[in-house]
């Protein structure tokens, strides 16, 4: 019988939830995706996940992927969500709301360890990147197996731009209307200029923009170690499941 876990991955744009075959790191039913509601607050996200987990109905803890630092369940930076969640204990908000045990972690370092385990850097040796484009860029490292968390690679300054994530986000794209092409040539600027800073022997390209994969990827250099996440934009979930049921 499989073991199973909640899945939430809360992001500026939308909050996703699935349940997860946490053996395979696969979803077992469609996941389910709201809004994130506006202004993101701490009580209004916590509202918003435990609707979504009374609409799944499982038993068993639950995996929360965030999109700020986490440190031991404290929030420590708030740039792509309401600036009040800065000092929150989200374990403890999200504990007394669901009425059971949750893990919160970054969301990019979630999606990262799913990629790891189950997807396109299983079995990879090294230093492995896993990068989120969706509203921010997400960043997650993994050295030979080992998490490094709350890598925030979306807030560097890149060709003037600081963070580099307002010019390189699949939000960007969307805002200044660029076509895949051009587009394209961004995220390999981007990519590039991480590949230098970190010789990684593997970068996987996850968030909502990995699966456009094929309107983009002429315009990455091939010489890059890059390649798509296997698991879509499902990978913070699952990720965040499978923490939940190891901690």
């Amino acid at each position: 019988m499989a073991t199973t876990r909640i899945g939430i991955d809360v992001g500026g744009s939308g909050i996703k939830a699935g349940l997860v075959d946490v053996d395979e790191g696969r979803l077992l039913a469609e996941r389910i995706r709201v809004e994130t509601p506006d202004p993101a607050t701490p009580a209004n996200v916590a509202r918003t996940v435990a609707d979504l987990v009374g609409q799944i109905g499982a038993d068993g803890a639950v995996g929360v992927g965030f999109p700020a630092v986490v440190r031991g369940g404290v929030v420590s930076t708030a740039i792509n969500i309401a600036p009040s969640w800065i000092g929150v204990n989200a374990i403890d908000l999200f504990e007394e709301a669901l009425d059971r045990r949750v893990v919160v972690v970054n969301d990019a370092d979630a999606a990262g360890l799913a990629e790891a385990a189950f997807g396109a850097a299983r079995g990879v040796a090294g230093t492995v990147l896993i990068l989120t484009f969706g509203t921010g860029v997400g960043s997650a490292l993994i050295a030979d197996g080992k998490l490094m968390p709350n890598l925030e690679l979306g807030q560097i300054e890149l060709f003037g731009v600081r963070p580099a994530e307002l010019r390189y986000s699949a939000k960007a794209r969307r805002r200044e209307d660029l076509d895949w092409e051009t587009w394209g040539d961004r995220a390999n600027e981007y990519l590039t200029h991480v590949n230098d800073l970190f010789n990684p022997s593997l970068m996987v390209v996850g968030g909502g923009i990995a699966r456009k994969w094929e309107m983009f990827s002429s315009r990455i250099d091939p010489g890059l170690p890059v390649v798509p996440a296997e698991l879509g934009n499902n990978a913070g979930l699952v990720g965040a499941a499978v923490l939940a049921a190891t901690e």
